[in-house]
């Protein structure tokens, strides 16, 4: 019995150091990975999602909204400079995944907007949304919490995939 209690308790310590990664989903040609987002404070109204999205198709889809419960409102948004000043706009039309490319929602650039955040984001929770593409449809997806100021997910990186280039360093979104 003793030793079961041991191995129980080890196997506690081990989750609780290297929190669980995002589930990679597989929706027609797409592929999410590294689906994540940041905690929050007490009364914030607004959040920020990452995830990287690979198309293995040969045809073009199309990242065109997103819900869940814990927001309003959920919207694809991009996030650019001008001139030194940095704007940020809602994608109407939608974000567009090349065939065999890979696109990075990540702080700084794409990403997905929660608006009226119904409560907190804490750390280690998981948030589900929804995602809706042109062709792959509607597809559920959830958000790994990570730490408030966190500029990637902690466990299952694949910092490799995808263009890094022209992210700005947003901690505070």
């Amino acid at each position: 019995m003793r030793k079961t209690l041991a191995e129980l308790a080890a196997i506690f310590a081990l989750t609780l150091i290297a929190p669980a990664a995002a589930e990679d989903v597989k929706a027609g040609d797409l592929v999410i990975t590294q689906a994540w987002t940041r905690a929050t404070p007490n009364g914030a109204k607004i959040g920020g999602g990452y995830l990287t999205i690979e198309n293995k198709g040969t045809t073009p889809d199309r990242l065109i909204s997103g819900s869940g419960d814990v927001a309003g409102k959920l919207e694809v948004h991009e996030m650019s400079m001008d001139n030194g000043v940095m704007k940020m706009r809602a994608l109407d039309k939608g974000l567009t995944i090349e065939p065999g490319k890979t696109v990075k929602l990540a702080p700084g650039g794409y990403h997905l907007m929660m608006f009226d955040l119904k409560h907190p984001l804490k750390q280690g929770d998981k948030v589900p949304v929804t995602l809706e593409f042109e062709k792959a449809g509607k597809v559920s997806v959830s958000l790994d919490v990570q730490a408030v100021g966190a500029q990637a997910p902690t466990a299952g990186d694949h910092s490799g995939h995808g263009d890094h280039s022209g992210h700005m360093d947003m901690k505070k979104m």
